[in-house]
């Protein structure tokens, strides 16, 4: 039988205690990893995580910093290095969300927010604790794209910009980092049903669900699950990918 085992592996996630984050986090704790939880805002919600990871017996952190600032980045990596242990994974999940317009009626600083939340937090968090992956031979860097980022559809100039920065970024870290063992991904879900889904009873959306192949929309659980998967060992020879968890709607070409 094969299990995904990260038992003695630390994972940070940032934007921990979102509606995918709070998955992610946990999906990781019940494959044995010690989780690092980042958080901007929701400190209660984070405390609150904190408990409920504990029941799958590893060892947690939680740590605010808005990741789209580089003394803030640095300033957790500080902590985290002298009250935790540093992490082997880390997943850049956080996002800035602002309501979709046309490029003509999108304000100029939702251009300039994307683009910080996706490309230059990728630049801190990659500067803040590759060096530690490096030492150590071994790393993963995962990062949440979007099937946004292929379809490039009317009201997603802001979303999708700072998204295609993103994708360039880590293809070429990709590059540099593989000699040390350490491999970077993307993840790019569809429009994913979440906990407000489930609260609200609106999971089911049919002029999107016609459009994806499998027919419905895919769960946070589904998206969490790529995650882990790339983390461990069975993607250890994955590397540079940007991979869709959208049932369908996006397959990439070659």
């Amino acid at each position: 039988m094969i299990n995904i085992n990260l038992e003695g592996k630390t994972a940070l996630i940032t934007g921990g205690t979102g509606q995918l984050g709070r998955v992610i986090c946990e999906t990781f704790a019940k494959a044995g990893a010690d989780i690092i939880i980042n958080y901007n805002s929701n400190e209660e919600k984070a405390i609150h995580m904190e408990e409920e990871l504990k029941k799958y017996g590893v060892s947690t952190y939680r740590i605010q910093a808005d990741v789209t600032k580089k003394d803030a980045v640095d300033h957790m990596k500080e902590c985290i290095e002298r009250d935790f242990h540093m992490p082997d994974i880390i997943v850049n999940n956080a996002v800035i969300q602002y309501i979709w317009k046309t490029v003509l009626d999108q304000d100029i600083d939702d251009y300039y927010s994307q683009y910080d939340s996706c490309v230059m937090q990728t630049v801190y968090m990659t500067k803040a604790f590759i060096p530690h992956m490096i030492e150590n031979k071994w790393g993963r860097v995962l990062v949440t794209n979007t099937e946004c980022a292929a379809m490039a559809e009317a009201g997603q100039s802001a979303y999708v910009a700072g998204k295609r920065g993103l994708d360039g970024v880590v293809r070429c870290l990709a590059r540099e980092v593989g000699e040390y063992g350490i491999t970077v991904n993307q993840v790019a879900p569809g429009w994913t049903i979440s906990e407000n889904d489930r609260k609200n009873g609106t999971e089911v959306q049919p002029d999107y669900d016609k459009t994806v192949p499998l027919g419905h929309r895919g769960r946070d659980q589904d998206i969490a699950n790529m995650f882990v998967f790339l983390a461990s060992d069975m993607a250890a020879f994955t590397t540079g990918s940007y991979i869709s968890v959208s049932g369908g709607r996006v397959m990439p070409a070659i």
